[in-house]
């Protein structure tokens, strides 16, 4: 029989480095990488995907989503650049803070809720993964992520909720995973968003990758925005900030660039307006889903609190249209799927929905790095 994930006698975690505790984490917070996993042997993704259906065979079976064909014809000479964007919810804010009214206890459970959001990550092998509010990044994403073939990146926020829960795994943040195969890390920022120039509490990692198939440069960056209504000037802000830095980065969008992020904003919302009329020329990638290709989902998060019903569209992966062709978009989950105690639930693990889609370079040579 397969024992939980993460405890020492599971065939798969024997030999992982020892879990590191929250004061350990702490210690860690500057770490752009722990090389340590990257060094142990690899593990073959189909069987780590076996022990976490082995671990949720008790749960209803996992969501089925499609993805939607999106490219006008246009050829490409190399194979698609898939990026999922996802907030994992952070296991202390699931537990201790966010008071999801209708989800049982059991249903958060850690040692089930992670293999959960494992399986989704197995599931689309996206070669890019941008993840929000992870807060077991050195305990779970980083010792297996390192092993399945990804370069891990991690910035915590300064001041994380997730401390004030008893019993927490330390601070969460946004973290960046990339296929060491596919790509070749040229450039990393940690950044702190500012704020009508006061540093903020939330952050944003931008890396510039080299393809090693094509030889092109392109930016990948993540971020998590300041939640909650009465923050939109400062929402806006901190999307100024964090644009001025990418141009910087960028060389005024001569890098195409790609940005993943909970902006826990409305598409009516400045810091939308922001990026729709930015000089680096960015498009959403899921308003191609629409019948016009003007319109965002109807929602990327749902579920219920004291409050009521919070349906929302927050989730975004933005990228440079002159240089980039979105080839496909994985469908989200419809309402019958997700079910009236919306989420999370014991299908599915956080409040938001992973965001996937494939990219592939626009062959235009004068567009060429």
């Amino acid at each position: 029989s397969v024992c939980s994930m993460g405890t020492s006698s599971s065939r798969l975690y024997s030999t992982l480095t020892k879990t590191l505790s929250s004061g350990a984490v702490s210690q860690h917070q500057d770490c752009l990488e722990q090389p340590d996993s990257a060094q142990l042997d690899p593990i073959d993704p189909k069987e780590l995907l076996e022990e976490c259906q082995m671990v949720l065979q008790k749960r209803p079976p996992r969501f089925r989503r499609s993805f939607v064909n999106l490219s006008k014809n246009t050829a490409s000479n190399h194979r698609p650049i898939r990026v999922m964007q996802w907030n994992i919810l952070a296991q202390a804010l699931g537990e201790g803070k966010d008071n999801f009214v209708q989800c049982p206890m059991e249903a958060l459970k850690w040692e089930e809720r992670k293999c959960l959001i494992l399986e989704e990550i197995l599931a689309y092998k996206p070669d890019i993964l941008c993840l929000q509010e992870v807060d077991h990044y050195f305990d779970t994403f980083e010792p297996l992520l390192s092993r399945l073939g990804y370069q891990c990146t991690f910035f915590p926020k300064p001041w994380s909720p997730c401390l004030d829960v008893e019993h927490n795994n330390g601070p969460d943040g946004c973290a960046l995973f990339f296929s060491r195969e596919r790509f070749q890390l040229v450039s990393s920022a940690n950044i702190r968003l500012t704020a009508m120039q006061l540093k903020t509490n939330q952050v944003a990692i931008a890396q510039t990758l080299k393809c090693n198939e094509t030889g092109r440069l392109f930016c990948i960056a993540v971020t998590h925005l300041k939640a909650r209504t009465g923050w939109e000037r400062f929402r806006s802000a901190q999307g100024c900030d964090l644009l001025q830095n990418l141009k910087s980065i960028t060389q005024g969008a001569k890098i195409p660039l790609i940005i993943c992020g909970d902006f826990n904003a409305e598409p009516t919302e400045e810091v939308y307006k922001e990026f729709s009329n930015s000089s680096l020329n960015l498009n959403s990638a899921y308003k191609l889903l629409s019948p016009d290709g003007q319109s965002e989902p109807p929602y990327t998060t749902w579920k219920i609190r004291p409050s009521g019903e919070c349906r929302h569209t927050l989730d975004y992966i933005w990228y440079s249209q002159h240089a980039l062709n979105v080839n496909s978009a994985l469908g989200l989950l419809t309402e019958e799927q997700i079910g009236p105690n919306r989420l999370p639930s014991f299908n599915y693990p956080s409040d938001h929905l992973s965001l996937v889609c494939d990219f592939s370079f626009n062959q235009d040579p004068d567009r060429l790095l």
